[in-house]
């Protein structure tokens, strides 16, 4: 089992990721720098959060012609894992990997707290050790978080069971108060058709350990360690 933790310039949240994969998961982990184009053998890459090229134009627009990029599509479309986290989810929607966009929050304003999610799918190797209806508290860290696309893709979305997490309250009410960005359906996560790319807002590699209070988050790393003990 092998993560991939790819480095943008203006990544910061890399070495959290880092962190979960090969301290806490106990498995091998190796950065991977925007320039390269060898992906290392890994099983699972992840584009964690960040300003990627400074978030200019717009957050994620420049990432997509990274080197990195094209040598991730290809194992996306091998069947092999990626999971973007906040920027990264960004990213993952510039590149095409997951429909819509992320734009500026509703109210304009950059949105830093705790909020709660709900599990609305199991059957993805990100969310195989979660149950369904699983609320989970994560931490938030955006300005533009606010996940549009038009009501076909939407409707697509929820006919093909590829909405994985919405935000809720601490029972699992979906509301619009609820909503921190005001993301189309509440949506904070989805995945591609083939459910092995995965994008959320929701920060899990900040919360993934006792240690810093909040440890709901590591269900999303045990299902993917798990997902591929299995393969």
């Amino acid at each position: 089992m092998k993560f991939g933790i790819v480095v943008l310039p203006g990544s910061n949240c890399d070495h959290d990721a880092l962190h979960v994969t090969r301290d806490l998961l106990g498995a091998e982990a190796e950065v991977l720098w925007h320039k390269d184009t060898d992906l290392k053998g890994v099983d699972c890459v992840i584009i964690p959060g960040g300003f990627a090229y400074g978030d200019y134009l717009r957050a994620g627009a420049l990432a997509k012609f990274a080197p990195i990029m094209e040598p991730i599509r290809r194992h996306a479309a091998a069947g092999g894992l990626v999971f973007g986290i906040c920027n990264g989810f960004q990213v993952l929607t510039e590149v095409g990997l997951l429909p819509g966009a992320l734009m500026r929050n509703a109210h304009l304003r950059f949105a830093s707290r705790d909020i709660f999610l709900r599990t609305e799918e199991t059957d993805t190797p990100f969310t195989s050790e979660l149950t369904e209806g699983q609320i989970l508290r994560m931490p938030i860290a955006h300005g533009e978080g606010n996940y549009f696309a038009d009501a076909a893709t939407l409707d697509g979305l929820e006919g093909n069971r590829q909405v994985i997490f919405r935000y809720c309250d601490s029972e699992g009410r979906i509301t619009s108060e609820t909503n921190p960005n005001g993301s189309a359906r509440n949506i904070a996560g989805i995945c591609n058709p083939a459910r092995n790319v995965l994008g959320m807002m929701p920060h899990p590699e900040r919360c993934a350990e006792a240690l810093l209070g909040n440890a709901d988050g590591f269900g999303v790393f045990q299902s993917i360690a798990a997902s591929l003990a299995r393969v």
